[in-house]
């Protein structure tokens, strides 16, 4: 198919009518080399490009939280071909090594078995980048090599999300964020005169500076329900790729069994200009495409639905806290009871927006810290479930699941 390279945009073509392809039912690799095959790779020779997978926990291949490492293979083999330079990179959530995250997620044995570096987008200083059609944020401390490479390929999971009904490859660019400052966008106030949640909005004012030029979008194993981490691993053997990464969220949106206008984030981006969701204006392929769809679960409304037994107090908390403190209730939920008066509801609070709280209060993370006194603080960005554990119960524990290792 006829592809002419935009300005800025190599891959693009026809930005009005952007080309989208699905590979799936053979693979990961197999589906991730199937859709590349349809896109003309070349304007990517003898350039640098950078490989944005979703990295930023500690999970293994199949989980449905991190990036599949053979659709980073199939992307590092396809770019070498095109005679690229290629890297894979990422930034992840706190209190995550980047190195411990590429080796749990498989990325590290494909890159070491392709020669391809790692780099850990948090070790130099940020770029500070403006945000010139900004509505929630004005600047972004940018890591720097989203500035630096040629060419930026976002390749996130797909899954469902707690706080943004998705993160497909627009919102996997927040992973290009320097360390801290992506909890940042969890803590704006709201815009004056604008209903939509100013995460939302500040999402959409981030793709407008950091679009990347290309989106592989990986569906082998996604996640519905409490995405982005503990959610339910939703097999789907697909994967997705356009050069406009609002087309591919679309196409990604529907495979899910949703429309892609009702995800804030993508509807005001693609209002702003900045990409398609309009599935009638996506040229898509196979025409068949439809037919690996799936419908994924979306997470629930209001948590205390899911754990009766605690009352959850969260407010202006990020997808770190709120992730432990859902693995916490889902693993250890019943023991945690048992630290309790017996018939009480332990109340549980996260995020930074509580003006006060009850007596007696878990408060995880140091966003509430300033409510220390009332009951158990639990310091961290975010803890760990082993440190939350030994806070309440006195115990030393461990927990192989918590990313890293416990303090005890």
């Amino acid at each position: 198919m006829e592809q002419t390279e935009q300005p800025g945009f190599p891959f693009l073509g026809d930005r009005n009518r952007p080309r989208v392809a699905v590979g799936a039912g053979q693979g990961a690799y197999d589906n991730a080399r199937t859709a590349l095959a349809t896109w003309d790779l070349s304007p990517a020779s003898g350039r640098r490009v950078l490989l944005k997978p979703n990295a930023g926990r500690i999970a293994g291949p199949g989980a449905g939280i991190t990036t599949h490492p053979q659709v980073v293979a199939a992307a590092i083999d396809a770019f070498r071909e095109a005679g690229a330079e290629t890297a894979v990179g990422e930034s992840p959530i706190c209190g995550v090594s980047t190195m411990d995250a590429f080796e749990a997620t498989g990325i590290a044995a494909v890159a070491r078995e392709r020669d391809c570096p790692l780099i850990d987008m948090d070790a130099r200083p940020f770029r500070k980048t403006p945000v010139p059609d900004g509505v929630a944020i004005q600047s972004l401390r940018v890591c720097p090599e989203a500035c630096e490479f040629d060419i930026v390929v976002s390749i996130p999971v797909m899954k469902m999300h707690m706080h943004t009904g998705v993160t497909l490859s627009v919102k996997n660019m927040k992973g290009c964020l320097w360390r801290r400052s992506k909890v940042d966008l969890h803590m704006l106030p709201p815009v004056e005169g604008v209903d939509d949640k100013p995460l939302d909005i500040a999402i959409a004012d981030l793709s407008g500076v950091l679009r990347p030029d290309l989106a592989i979008v990986d569906g082998t194993v996604g996640m519905e329900g409490l995405g982005p981490s503990a959610g339910s691993p939703k097999p789907l053997d697909a994967v997705v790729v356009s050069a406009d990464p609002f087309a591919a969220d679309a196409v990604s949106c529907a495979l899910m069994g949703l429309d892609a206008h009702a995800v804030p984030h993508l509807r005001l981006g693609a209002d702003r200009g900045y990409g398609v969701i309009d599935l009638g204006s996506i040229q898509v392929g196979p025409g068949d495409w439809r037919r690996f769809a799936l419908p994924f679960a979306s997470p629930p409304t209001d948590l205390a639905m899911e754990f009766p037994d605690f009352r959850v107090l969260d407010r202006q908390s990020c997808s770190a806290c709120q992730s432990t403190l859902l693995l916490l209730l889902e693993r250890y939920g019943s023991e945690l009871l048992d630290y309790f008066p017996a018939g009480a509801s332990p109340a549980i609070a996260i995020g930074r927006g509580h003006t006060e709280l009850p007596n007696g209060t878990l408060c995880i993370g140091n966003c509430t810290r300033k409510h220390r006194a009332v009951g158990v603080y639990v310091a961290g960005c975010p803890p760990v479930s082993s440190e939350i554990l030994r806070a309440v119960s006195g115990e030393p524990r461990s927990d192989s699941q918590d990313g890293r290792p416990s303090a005890s």
